[in-house]
């Protein structure tokens, strides 16, 4: 069945990129930056609004050269909105979290383990400046994700 997408063919999901509206790029410009470099999510891309082609200014964040996940300058933001972002250790997650309530996000849950999805679901959630509901999750159990982290290179709280 070459049609269909294997689980080796992608990393946790078959979507590319998705794009966010945001009130006001500059001000979540400077929340995302601060709470996405906490997890090695990079500003990769900023694309300059043009009136004369109705595009409005985005800016993605991802790895290296491929951003997939944006801002869009668009001023119409879904009150429901909810992005989480898969890290490799519940370590990643704390670190989110901090980040992202020192860049202002507004608290919605601590970064605790959520058995109501499964017994290693390890989250935080925070509301970025127009209320988007951004979160930080681990599937690991805290040895597996301590594992993970040390293979990817990432530090490791309470480890040297």
């Amino acid at each position: 069945m070459e049609d269909t997408l294997a689980p080796e063919q992608f990393q946790g999901s078959a979507i590319d990129h998705i794009n966010v509206s945001v009130s006001d790029i500059d001000k979540s410009l400077d929340f995302y930056e601060r709470a996405l470099n906490a997890i090695g999510v990079l500003k990769v891309l900023d694309v300059p609004g043009d009136e004369k082609e109705s595009r409005p200014r985005m800016v993605g964040f991802g790895f290296e050269n491929k951003p997939y996940f944006w801002l869009v300058e668009a001023g119409t933001v879904d009150p429901n909105l909810h992005v989480a972002f898969n890290v490799g250790s519940r370590n990643l997650v704390r670190r989110f979290f901090e980040a992202a309530e020192k860049a202002g996000g507004q608290v919605k849950l601590e970064p605790a383990v959520h058995p109501e999805y499964h017994e290693h679901y390890y989250a935080a959630f925070v509301h970025d400046p127009d209320g988007v509901n951004v979160e930080a999750v681990c599937h690991l159990d805290d040895q597996d994700g301590v594992a993970f982290a040390e293979q990817q290179g990432q530090a490791v709280a309470g480890k040297s």
